[in-house]
C-alpha cells in the first residue's frame, strides 16, 4: 500500500498546479477585460509542443518557453483580432482555434514524439529552503513554479491595486465609459488579450519542459485549458480565488495517484477522471451559492454568509461583447 507523506503530497500538489495557476492567471486577465478565449486547450497543446520542439533543436530550456509563450500569445491574438476588429464571435473562433491547434500540436510535433530533450532543473532557494516542512513544500521546485506562485501574488496586486488595473477592470465593466475618459476599449482589450495568452503559452511549455517533460500523444496536457475556464468562473474572476481552485485541482489528480495504490482493484481511468467531476461538482455549489434566495437566507447568518462569499463573484458586465465603435 503507497504510504502518505503530506510533506510529498503537498509538493507535488505545489508542482503539479504550477501551469494550471499560468493557464488560469492568463484567462483571468483576458476575462477582465471583457473577452472569452476559448482556444485554451489547443494553445496549451501547441505551445507544449512548440516549447519543447524549440529546446530540442537548439538545446536551450529558456528559448523553448519564449517559444512556446509566442505561441500562446499569437494564438489569443487572433481570437481578439477577430473579435474586436472583425466582429465575429469570439467564443466560435476560439472553438475553432482548440481544435486546430490540437490538430496541429499532434501533426508537426510527430517527429519530436518520444524523444528526449532538455528539461528544466529544479533549483532550490537558499535559505528559504531549510525551513522545515514549508522549505520541502516550498522551495524545492523549478523556476517556472516560483513564476506561477509570485505571478499569482503580481496579478492580484495588479488587477485590483494600481490604476492599470483600474482600467483593465473598466474596459471589461463599462467599455463605453472608459472610451468617454479616453481610454481605447479595443487597444486595451487587445493588449490584454495578447498578455493572457502569454501566460497560457507559458503554462503549455512548462507541461513538457518541466511538469511532464518530453512530447507524445496523449501528452498528458489535455482538457487543461477547459479546466483552467472553469477555474476562472470557480474564483470569480479573481487571481487569487482562481489559483486556490487551480491547486484544489492538482491536488485532486495527485490524491488519483494515492488511490490508485490504495484501491488497486478500481480501473485507474476511475482516478484520472475523477478531477473533472469534482471540478464541476464545484462549480455548481458556487452556482446555488450565488443565487439571490440563499444570499437572503444566509443574512444574519455570519459564518455561513462568509462561507457563501468565498464562492462568490461577478463576471465583467460586458464579458463577451468587444466594444463597438459608435
Amino acid at each position: 500500500m503507497t504510504e502518505l507523506d503530506l510533506t510529498i503530497l503537498l509538493a507535488g500538489v505545489v508542482a503539479g498546479a504550477a501551469p494550471i495557476v499560468l493557464a488560469a492567471l492568463g484567462e483571468t486577465i483576458t476575462e477582465k477585460a471583457g473577452l472569452i478565449n476559448l482556444s485554451l486547450d489547443g494553445s496549451i497543446l501547441l505551445s507544449a509542443m512548440a516549447a519543447f520542439a524549440i529546446a530540442f533543436e537548439t538545446n536551450s530550456v529558456l528559448a523553448g518557453f519564449i517559444g512556446g509563450a509566442i505561441v500562446g500569445a499569437l494564438m489569443a491574438f487572433v481570437v481578439a483580432v477577430f473579435s474586436i476588429y472583425l466582429d465575429q464571435n469570439q467564443v466560435a473562433v476560439g472553438f475553432v482555434l482548440t481544435l486546430m491547434g490540437r490538430d496541429l500540436a499532434y501533426f508537426l510535433g510527430n517527429p519530436y514524439s518520444r524523444m528526449q530533450g532538455p528539461q528544466v532543473t529544479p533549483l532550490s532557494v537558499p535559505q528559504l529552503d531549510k525551513i522545515p516542512f514549508i522549505g520541502d513544500v516550498f522551495f524545492h521546485h523549478n523556476l517556472p513554479v516560483y513564476l506561477s506562485l509570485l505571478l499569482i501574488v503580481l496579478c492580484w496586486w495588479y488587477i485590483y491595486h494600481t490604476s492599470y488595473g483600474l482600467e483593465l477592470r473598466s474596459v471589461g465593466e463599462h467599455p463605453r465609459a472608459s472610451f468617454a475618459r479616453g481610454i481605447n476599449p479595443q487597444k486595451l482589450q487587445l493588449l490584454y488579450a495578447v498578455c493572457g495568452g502569454l501566460l497560457v503559452g507559458l503554462a503549455g511549455a512548462t507541461f513538457s519542459l518541466a511538469t511532464k517533460p518530453g512530447w507524445g500523444r496523449p501528452q498528458g496536457a489535455e482538457g487543461t485549458g477547459w479546466i483552467a475556464l472553469a477555474l476562472v468562473i470557480f474564483g470569480g474572476w479573481n487571481p487569487i480565488k482562481a489559483a486556490i481552485g487551480a491547486y484544489l485541482f492538482s491536488f485532486l489528480q495527485v490524491m488519483g495517484i494515492y488511490f490508485q495504490g490504495w484501491l488497486p482493484s478500481v480501473p485507474a481511468q476511475v482516478f484520472q477522471v475523477a478531477p473533472f467531476p469534482l471540478m464541476i461538482f464545484t462549480l455548481l455549489i458556487m452556482y446555488v451559492a450565488q443565487k439571490e434566495s440563499v444570499v437572503t437566507w444566509a443574512e444574519g447568518k455570519a459564518h455561513v454568509k462568509a462561507l457563501l462569499n468565498m464562492f462568490s463573484g461577478l463576471a465583467p458586465t460586458a464579458l463577451g461583447k468587444p466594444y463597438r465603435p459608435d
